[in-house]
């Protein structure tokens, strides 16, 4: 049985003093949910104050993004280690906005997921197509270049460490949402790749989190479809009782 995970990804938002007066409210809103992992991932300037904030809770801390070199001139830059060090556990990579206005490719999606799992860090590493992909009936293609793009370089028991989110980035942000069945679909076929590169036992321990307009009046519907394994949630994560209603889906 794949344990699922919710994680709020909160973008660009949150000063450290907003972070501590989240995590001070959505604390004990959580504190006796065992179902589930649960993650909050701020901005780098907030990941102290959140650490510190949820220490002795069930609540882990995970960064937005990583650079894959460890040192050098690349001003603006933080490593995996420098995470890990700041107390991060998990690391959202290959976000789609990150592709969309950084220009990241899969190639460096990839030395990005190589960098964390090396840090000892857990990735969840974003896939998803743009509405005018879906209309083209590329979904499936530009799922299955993305998926191995990323993950093709690892062994088998480094994929074991990983978090995949399909996020369909004309549902992100927008108050669209796939509906749960087209969501099953899409993270069915992810499952089918990871099969057909990892094996069947790695497959089926894969969990595949949702993430586009995930809010508390769908998250169950969601969660209700056996591909599903947790959320990657934007908008909703923003506020203690919102993120806890889905939480405690």
């Amino acid at each position: 049985m794949r344990r699922p995970v919710l994680a709020a990804n909160w973008k660009l938002h949150k000063t450290q003093a907003e972070t501590r007066a989240f995590l001070e409210k959505f604390k004990p809103l959580v504190a006796q949910s065992s179902h589930c992992e649960i993650v909050v991932c701020p901005p780098f300037t907030s990941l102290g104050a959140a650490v510190a904030a949820a220490r002795d809770s069930n609540i882990a801390i995970g960064a937005q993004d990583v650079f894959w070199e460890k040192k050098g001139a690349y001003t603006g830059e933080v490593t995996a280690a420098m995470l890990a060090e700041a107390g991060c556990q998990h690391v959202i990579v290959g976000h789609s906005e990150r592709r969309q206005y950084f220009h990241e490719t899969d190639g460096e999606v990839s030395r990005k997921l190589l960098a964390v799992l090396s840090a000892g860090l857990t990735p969840i590493v974003c896939v998803g197509e743009t509405l005018q992909e879906r209309e083209a009936k590329a979904t499936e293609a530009v799922l299955a270049r993305q998926f191995l793009g990323a993950c093709n370089a690892l062994t088998t028991t480094q994929f074991s460490r990983i978090i995949v989110a399909y996020e369909p980035v004309w549902a992100i942000g927008t108050g669209q949402t796939a509906t749960p069945e087209l969501a099953a679909t899409a993270h069915r076929f992810l499952r089918q790749q990871a099969d057909e590169r990892f094996g069947a036992p790695a497959a089926q321990e894969l969990r595949i989190l949702y993430g586009g307009s995930v809010k508390p009046d769908n998250v169950k519907s969601l969660m209700a479809q056996r591909e599903i394994d947790g959320g990657l949630v934007g908008g909703a994560s923003l506020e203690p009782e919102s993120f806890a209603a889905i939480v405690n889906f």
